[in-house]
């Protein structure tokens, strides 16, 4: 079998699985395993069910909440676990990873609650901002066409909450929003789409790589394996340069109207090119990114964490610094490990869980055997934007376990073993049912504190995809299916919204920790 085969038949096998996870309910023998967390002093209840694909929530205030459909297009409105009706419904293309997928409320926003007011009190005025990614369909019905969507088809815009609906206002940005590669099949992944507001005001936009090969993937001559030499194209719309069409694989940071904020960190490299790929310069924050669907702000340091998806090798958490390089094409995992990165994407062996071929990083026009041979030209091959850094994951699987949403529980309303712990989701069924993983961070914020002497190198050496082998210690939950947001509610309980269930699931501890402690009585 050839290489062009294997990816394609790959590409096929994923794009059926998909469909499989994202279109389909759960399995019968899924459904019947209830979500459920290893702690015994811990329980799960179901907020709300009977939900379309959700993907986003946010608080509007104590059991008020606004939910994202995936699918639908629809913000469903849902109080004291009841769905009162749907305040927004857009015309959305669904099709594999696209659709109603973020939601960020502005930092202003009248929400309901005492801990809300406390920050906002003397601050600024009220902003009923509400901010949105989502794909848009060319026909302006909901559609599952992969064909069915504009070059830029994701979009973020800001809407208006009025009390009972959403009200447009603007277009902030548009992004490319489909794969359409000769010799491939049309895809519609690798759109990211979680928006986050930080505790600067400013508004941070995740998308993935989009199945794109330029600059932002560390291709600065495109996809070719000689480098430097003559420029090639990205694709049939331009690059490698990241123009419009090829803005992917990218943090964003924002203000709140779209306007690129002086401050970030390639404003000044931006300014000096010009044009459109200068001022798509200036709004980065960082680059060199696959795929993700986890995106989440540390609430004691006020760090960026973000979790990336692999191919089949090497998941990723990262701490995300202002210029970040993340690697992406040239390197996954820590780049000592450059040589096992080649190893597994080259290996034509068969995977045990999926039955896929590990061979191919999904688009032919850079293959796996280009990978660096060695860590020092893995990084040479880097393309550094001026001020931008390099810097290894703080966490990482040896084999892809795809990650989901991640969060941070906020005070210590699951208890003080949990203040401030990072928690991620599962963005496929095969591990325990939809896992959750549980990170402590270390003093200073800045790394990830491990109990299991098989993790010092911070470093899960699984055998295969969606294996737990030196995870095990990190098992928070199992079962939550594909976990696409986890947040901190205003009681202080930890929320995780299921795609696959159609469900919002709450974690608490049924008796306060005081009185479990026998401290009070």
């Amino acid at each position: 079998m050839n290489d062009n085969s294997q990816v394609l038949g790959k590409a096929l096998r994923f794009i059926l699985g998909m469909a499989v996870l994202l279109l389909a309910p759960r399995a019968s023998v899924a459904q019947m395993l209830a979500p459920s967390v290893v702690d015994p002093n811990l329980a799960v209840r179901t907020v709300v069910r009977g939900l379309d694909t959700p993907t986003s929530v946010a608080f509007l205030g104590p059991g008020d909440l606004l939910v994202l459909e995936k699918n639908t297009g629809r913000v469903q409105r849902v109080v004291n676990g009841v769905i009162q009706g749907t305040v927004l419904d857009l015309a959305v293309n669904s099709a594999s990873e696209r659709g109603l997928l973020g939601i960020a409320l502005h930092p202003d926003f009248p929400r309901a609650g005492a801990e809300l007011e406390e920050e906002r009190e003397g601050e600024h005025g009220d902003n009923p901002g509400v901010y949105l990614y989502w794909t848009e369909s060319l026909t302006g019905a909901d559609s599952s066409s992969l064909a069915d969507v504009p070059l830029l088809g994701n979009r973020v815009d800001r809407f208006v909450w009025d009390g009972s609906r959403l009200v447009f206002d603007r277009n902030l940005i548009k992004l490319r929003s489909f794969q359409a590669d000769a010799g491939q099949p049309l895809r519609g992944n690798h759109n990211g789409g979680v928006l986050r507001f930080g505790p600067d005001r400013k508004l941070y936009v995740v998308i993935g790589d989009n199945g794109r090969r330029g600059w932002l993937q560390n291709l600065p001559c495109g996809p070719t394996a000689s480098c430097p030499g003559p420029t090639v194209r990205d694709d049939q719309f331009g690059g490698p340069a990241p123009d419009n069409a090829h803005l992917t694989g990218v943090i964003l940071r924002l203000d709140d109207d779209g306007t690129a904020p002086r401050s970030n960190p390639f404003f000044g490299v931006g300014a000096a090119t010009g044009g459109e790929v200068g001022a798509n310069l200036q709004k980065i924050f960082a680059y060199g990114i696959r795929n993700t669907f986890g995106m989440a702000f540390d609430p004691v340091s006020g760090s960026l964490w973000l979790e990336e998806n692999g191919d089949d090798s090497f998941s990723l958490l990262r701490r995300i610094e202002p210029g970040l390089n993340s690697g992406w094409v040239q390197i996954r995992g820590p780049v000592s490990r450059i040589g096992q990165y080649k190893a597994i994407e080259t290996s034509t062996a068969i995977d045990p869980v999926t039955g896929g071929s590990y061979f191919g990083l999904q688009q032919i026009r850079w293959p796996p055997t280009n990978i660096a041979n060695t860590p020092q030209e893995a990084l040479a091959r880097l393309f550094m934007l001026p001020g931008a850094r390099y810097r290894d994951p703080e966490f990482s699987w040896k084999f892809e376990v795809a990650p989901a949403g991640i969060g941070f529980v906020k005070g210590r309303g699951l208890g003080k073993q949990y203040s401030n712990a990072l928690f991620i989701g599962g963005a496929r069924t095969f591990l325990e049912g939809g896992q959750l993983f549980r990170f402590d961070l270390t003093g200073n914020r800045k790394s990830v504190r491990v109990s299991d002497p098989r993790l010092e190198d911070r470093v899960a050496d699984n055998r295969f995809k969606f294996d737990i082998t030196e995870s095990e210690t990190l098992l928070f939950g199992r079962n939550f299916g594909i976990a696409t947001d986890i947040q901190t509610g205003p009681n202080g309980n930890l929320f995780v919204v299921s795609l696959t269930d159609g469900a919002i699931y709450e974690i608490f501890r049924p008796v306060p920790e005081d009185d479990a402690d026998g401290a009070e009585k």
